[in-house]
């Protein structure tokens, strides 16, 4: 009885604790008031329901609406309808929920009338007709081109209206007119049908057709943007589904429901898929983004998918600072556990490897385990941020984002040496990133006499400049704006020139010195729009006109980047901090920030661009403050949970060591170093100043060449050419023939064991187990020359993963 009993409460406890998990504890209506200000206004609303265990859940369908007998509004399938002039709040009701909702009706008995850009335009981002595949293309289909996107809409309307008069429109026989049979291919269409004859899309056109196919007037409303509902949501694997709904709101103060016309994609479908309609259905485990387009703006949401994970607990690790917490709250909300911590070893191989670009000697390897002081972690870490190595590393990453490079009868070796130089001395003086970025923007002067104004001496065209600029300051790539409004985030024509509009009046002369330019502020100078024609006045990217006319407009750009409230700069230079320690940024690429491109933990990346402007832009700190995180220390081994993780830094992400580091730690290791041109023996590859400068190792291993300021450039996959080079090639061979280090080991008359475990040391930062060691030794054996089987393991240390990688 009394086992009887004790199963009895558990299977009691275990039915109250997933009843507990599964608790309804709040309801969110989206969105919160409605506003139907005319005849054919229609609005939807989504309820979303969240669980105790973190769930949502679309329960639109299942709410009852409270309406009044005479209620201004009426009620079907999730969509409310006007019916007179009047304000009122209608009750939502689920369960023991009861939330009110304001709507207010206006104009009902008004009609609003078709609009060309408002209502005809949408159908041809719906439809798919000005795709890059379709009439949006540069050339066309068949003679007949709209703008990518619906960019143009005063281009498309003349290319549909005026372009063949009486062709592609039939005011006399609306339903006559090709705009209509193609679409809906009564008459042959390539494209196939985009929709029949009984749709809403045709009923719009035949009657725009038939009121004229009216121009929009200079009154008519413009779209100030898009709001998407709900804003986030967590799905069950499989099972889980959410409606998306999607509001425009118009510069006359009204709001319009664009669910049935707006454009919905998702970024791994393999996770979250998104139908037409805006209908998600969840899939496996993972993470999404849904991009909504319409009209030039993009939004989107996140989505999460998991699956029913009974009894999760998260382990009792305590966070050390604000990295970890943002990260702990984010394994959480994905049910993750985190992999176990390496090593003092492995963790000092991996802090070495990162801030000074070397391996930890053995010496300083046994100093530091040795050590009990319950500081050292910090120590360390304080020693090597004040090292040399420390800001060469950095001043090789700032090269690459400024595309430091020689290039014949444009920029000499000279100026990139004194480019570099430059670098150098701001980061090993501490300067603030934001103040060194000031500086190059509003440089002016002679380029030897004042290296940074070799910033503008790279490009010469402004357009590609301010792409440089948006790219290397900002995060931003704003090149697809330069053709069309960019297709997968917010940046238009109009932004686009007009933040190139502050680079149109850069002044360059020649000097005496071959060699040297100088770099002033011309009186004049302006960018025209290409299609308007217009002249586009500067306008930050995101923000607002800046006043320009007493001051230069470089002077006024600097100082908005630089600025602790640029809403860009702090969070851009975070992410490339954090990529250099995680191999990803928590925006990848560092460098293309958008929309459809979302940081994996948006927390945690707000948090960290908060504190590099709390520490004055100090990224030392930062650094700091990522290396001593728990988060760092982990371990690439993964567990049950956290296999597919690849987002989350649940487990650390193995990356192999850029270029120049794999080959300064062969240096390293074989006491040979490499010969570079225009440094002297013993110098590092880190310090290579010209991104013209480089070997076959370098290049083979993914060394950036500096032609573009696109961290794209820094190739980290592995490849056959490595692999190829490292077993056949002469770098690793010619550096153990010629090393010291090995026959030094020889001739002190070390046992083979001392030998063994030196090597190991020496290459793989640890000793070797004791199974490696035994076969190490049973292996040497089988060779008649003790000599050539220390070379062969050398070489095999060298060629191994563990060496290579950084894990």
């Amino acid at each position: 009885m009394k086992l009887l009993f004790c199963v009895c409460m558990i299977f009691f406890w275990l039915g109250d604790s997933m009843a507990n998990e599964s608790k309804l504890i709040s309801i969110k209506i989206y969105p919160e008031s409605l506003k139907l200000l005319n005849k054919e206004a229609k609005q939807r609303i989504s309820v979303q329901a969240k669980f105790r265990d973190g769930f949502t859940q679309d329960i639109t369908q299942y709410v009852t609406i409270g309406l009044q007998k005479n209620s201004i509004v009426s009620y079907k399938d999730g969509i409310f309808f006007p019916i007179m002039d009047g304000k009122s709040i209608v009750s939502v009701n689920y369960k023991s929920f009861d939330i009110p909702l304001q709507i207010e009706c206006k104009n009902i008995k008004k009609n609003r009338g078709l609009k060309f850009k408002l209502d005809v335009m949408p159908i041809f981002l719906k439809a798919g007709c000005n795709t890059g595949s379709c009439h949006g293309s540069s050339r066309g289909q068949n003679g007949f081109r709209l703008s990518l996107f619906g960019y143009d809409p005063e281009g498309d309307y003349f290319r549909i209206t005026r372009e063949m008069s009486q062709r592609r429109i039939n005011l006399s026989l609306p339903g006559k007119s090709l705009l209509l049979q193609k679409a809906t291919k009564i008459v042959g269409h390539t494209g196939g049908k985009r929709f029949g004859v009984d749709s809403k899309e045709y009923k719009i056109l035949i009657n725009w057709l038939k009121k004229g196919a009216q121009k929009d007037t200079k009154n008519t409303a413009k779209p100030l943007g898009l709001r998407v509902y709900p804003k986030s949501c967590v799905l069950k694997s499989n099972k889980g589904s959410q409606q998306i709904i999607v509001y425009a709101d118009y510069s006359d103060g009204s709001m319009r429901d664009v669910t049935e016309w707006a454009v919905f994609a998702s970024n791994n479908d393999t996770v979250v898929n998104a139908n037409n309609n805006g209908l998600l259905k969840a899939k496996k485990r993972g993470e999404a983004f849904i991009t909504v387009r319409m009209f030039e703006y993009t939004v989107g949401l996140p989505v999460i998918v998991l699956p029913k994970v009974k009894n999760y607990q998260f382990p009792k690790i305590k966070p050390i600072g604000y990295v970890d917490e943002k990260v702990f709250n984010k394994w959480k909300t994905l049910k993750l556990l985190p992999s176990k911590s390496i090593d003092e070893k492995a963790f000092l191989r991996r802090l070495t490897i990162h801030l000074l670009g070397r391996l930890p000697t053995p010496a300083e390897a046994k100093r530091y385990v040795e050590s009990k002081k319950s500081d050292k972690k910090s120590k360390i870490i304080d020693e090597y941020l004040k090292k040399d190595a420390f800001s060469t590393i950095w001043v090789m990453k700032w090269s690459e984002w400024l595309a430091i490079r020689s290039i014949n009868n444009q920029f000499s070796f000279k100026s990139a040496f004194q480019y570099y130089r430059w670098l150098k001395s701001q980061i090993k003086t501490n300067v603030p990133v934001n103040e060194m970025a000031r500086k190059l923007i509003d440089s002016n002067g002679y380029s030897l006499n004042n290296p940074e104004t070799n910033f503008y001496l790279m490009e010469n065209d402004p357009k590609k400049i301010a792409e440089n600029v948006a790219q290397t300051f900002l995060g931003r790539r704003i090149q697809c704006a330069q053709c069309h409004n960019h297709v997968f985030d917010r940046w238009t024509q109009n932004d686009y020139y007009q933040f190139t509009s502050f680079f149109a009046r850069i002044g360059k002369k020649k000097t005496e010195d071959p060699r040297e330019k100088a770099v002033f502020k011309k009186i004049n100078g302006e960018t025209r729009h290409p299609v308007s024609k217009k002249i586009m006045k500067p306008k930050f990217l995101g923000g607002d006109f800046p006043n320009v006319s007493k001051i230069d407009r470089r002077t006024v750009l600097a100082k908005w980047i630089s600025s602790k409230d640029n809403p860009y700069f702090a969070e851009n230079f975070a992410n490339r901090i954090w990529a250099h320690f995680f191999g990803k940024g928590i925006v990848d690429e560092i460098d293309d920030f958008r929309i459809s491109n979302p940081p994996s933990n948006q927390e945690l990346l707000k948090e960290l661009s908060r504190k590099l402007v709390e520490y004055n832009f100090d990224f030392r700190k930062v650094i700091k403050d990522i290396c001593m995180s728990h988060t760092y220390s982990l371990s690439s081994i993964p567990n049950e949970t956290n296999k597919t993780d690849l987002r989350n830094y649940s487990k650390y992400p193995i990356q192999r060591m850029r270029a120049e580091i794999v080959l300064d730690c062969l240096s390293q290791v074989t006491g040979v170093p490499s010969k570079f041109p225009g440094l002297p023996l013993g110098a590092r590859a880190i310090e290579i100043s010209d991104g013209s400068t480089s070997n076959y190792f370098l290049k083979t291993f993914g060394r950036a060449s500096r032609e573009s300021v696109c961290s794209c450039e820094v190739k980290l996959e592995p490849n056959l050419s490595q692999a190829l080079h490292l077993i056949n090639g002469d770098t690793i061979k010619n550096k153990i023939n010629k090393s010291k280090v090995l026959s030094g080991l020889i001739k002190s008359k070390n046992s083979p064991e001392k030998i063994i475990i030196t090597l190991y040391e020496k290459c793989l930062v640890r000793k070797p187990l004791e199974k490696e060691l035994k076969a190490q030794l049973a292996s040497m054996k089988k060779y008649k020359n003790k000599n050539d089987f220390y070379k062969d393991l050398f070489w095999a240390l060298l060629n191994s993963k563990e060496f290579m990688f950084v894990f």
